[in-house]
């Protein structure tokens, strides 16, 4: 036990120091994170571990992948992303970037969501480069995954070519270390409203977009109620059943001229049970009964709702030998679903592997100021990745 107990510490040590390295960095979404990922590169090299990188057009933001282990066979894939949320107007008492320990925590922007992870699958990777495995431990890091699963996407690509394919991925978002099995898909859309202008002392002879949009988004609001009381339901989630939400709304020029343009973002965070484009059918048919009478006074006024953004749901099955060998791993006492996307359901869309999410920290704690993630919660998930490696040696 006291060896044991050693190893722990060791490598709860080495994920520390990693943690608070990769939390200096300030990878804020679309902004650069290559030298966090050349910096992920070099200490793996270090313990000749080599890594292959897939960048986005610019060059200055990518994806990491590299592998240890039999190259012929299946490996599991330990997923994370490197970008995190803006600190801008946020009311910090400690340096978002600085990384510092108080109390048993490391505080910082990302600390959570999800460098903790990061820094313990780097240290995983280094362990498993000195060990016999019979199947290979894999990472995968992405870039932007915070504003839709980006990044991860052209990685994927390149997964998909590869000889051998992955066997199963575990994404390490923060859990408190609790396997959780599902998580909703999401579908961001954008509207824009086309009415007509005019003089605001002749309103009721223009078209207003503004009043087109309000109209427009009390049919999302109504078809929201109706999936809330009549649609399909996962008790597993904070929130049962597939919500739509309105984020942000802009039109109007000044208060005199009636405007003729408005537009909005909404999303559609849906169960595996719903189809988005189904109920995007039902919108773009509403908004068109909507536009009909401002056609009257103007026959170019009309509604258009298009995808910005979309990524899938994730629902493995908690019989899958997967979850079962997370549960063990974790002392797992019963499995979860998030509130939060992930890019696991991409991993399984793209590539066919079952994914779980499972990983330190506490998304209460995510995208708030003073965001952190305690020793203790580092030490579990490095005890986690003690056991895979193991399992990957039998």
């Amino acid at each position: 036990m006291g060896s044991e107990l050693m190893a722990s510490t060791t490598h709860t040590t080495r994920s520390l120091a990693f943690l608070t390295e990769l939390i200096r960095f300030p990878t804020v979404s679309l902004e650069p994170n290559m030298a966090l990922i050349q910096y992920v590169q070099a200490q793996l090299k270090a313990h000749g571990i080599e890594s292959q990188i897939v960048t986005d057009d610019s060059g200055s933001r990518a994806n990491l992948f590299a592998s240890v282990g039999p190259a012929h066979e299946r490996g599991i894939v330990l997923s994370g992303h490197t970008d995190v949320v803006p600190v801008k107007g946020q009311a910090w008492t400690v340096d978002p970037f600085g990384a510092e320990r108080i109390d048993g925590k490391v505080m910082g922007r990302g600390s959570a969501d999800m460098k903790g992870f990061l820094a313990c699958a780097m240290d995983a990777m280094i362990r498993a480069s000195t060990m016999p495995l019979k199947r290979p431990l894999q990472i995968a890091f992405s870039y932007d995954e915070e504003i839709g699963c980006i990044g991860v996407r052209r990685l994927l690509d390149v997964m998909e070519q590869m000889p051998v394919r992955p066997y199963a991925c575990i994404v390490g978002e923060p859990t408190l270390m609790k396997v959780a099995t599902g998580h909703k898909g999401k579908t961001a859309l954008h509207a824009v409203c086309h009415g007509l202008e005019g003089h605001s002392a002749l309103a009721p002879q223009a078209a207003n977009a503004i009043y087109m949009a309000t109209d427009v988004i009390q049919a999302i609001r109504q078809e929201q109620d109706h999936l809330a009381q009549n649609g399909v339901k996962d008790a597993s989630y904070d929130i049962p059943y597939t919500t739509l939400h309105v984020g942000k709304i802009q039109g109007g020029r000044a208060l005199n001229i009636v405007p003729n343009h408005c537009e909005f973002a909404f999303e559609i965070r849906h169960l595996a049970g719903d189809d988005p484009l189904a109920i995007l059918d039902r919108l773009r048919e509403r908004a068109d009964l909507i536009a009909q009478p401002y056609r009257e006074r103007f026959k170019n006024a009309r509604v258009e709702i298009e995808i910005t953004n979309t990524y899938p749901g994730l629902d493995t099955p908690v019989d899958h030998e997967l979850v079962k060998m997370a549960d063990e791993l974790a002392h797992n006492q019963e499995h979860i679903k998030v509130a939060f996307g992930t890019e696991g359901g991409l991993f399984t869309q793209q590539l066919s592997v079952p994914v779980v999410v499972c990983g330190p920290g506490s998304i209460t704690q995510a995208h708030k100021p003073d965001e952190y993630v305690t020793e203790e919660q580092l030490a579990r998930c490095d005890d986690f990745m003690a056991g895979l490696l193991n399992r990957l040696t039998m």
